[in-house]
């Protein structure tokens, strides 16, 4: 259907219908300033509570955590060292490459 002639005749049908008085009388320019008087959410400000929120219970889960690693009491360690494990462990592949050649 062409866009132009649906238009023409929209606008014919509206212009022969009367308004009603249904409406109240500037009922659109009341609407439009509660809508004016709507204040936007400051997203900003809903980030920077929640990381602040996030930044305390961080800081809480550290100091409990470091709590508990001082005042953990130690028992003798008949294991051996984690670092010395460690190095084996990243060291183990260099051996093996040399042995294979």
């Amino acid at each position: 259907m062409n866009l132009a002639e649906l238009q023409t005749k929209l606008i014919a049908v509206a212009r022969t219908n009367v308004p009603g008085d249904q409406v109240p009388y500037a009922f659109e320019k009341r609407v439009t300033a509660l809508l004016a008087d709507r204040v936007a959410p400051d997203n900003l400000a809903l980030w920077v509570s929640g990381l602040w929120r996030a930044a305390v219970s961080c800081v809480a889960v550290t100091l409990l955590f470091g709590a508990w690693a001082v005042l953990n009491p130690t028992t003798a360690s008949t294991t051996s060292d984690l670092s010395q494990n460690f190095e084996s462990t990243l060291l183990a592949s260099v051996d093996q490459t040399d042995q294979a050649q």
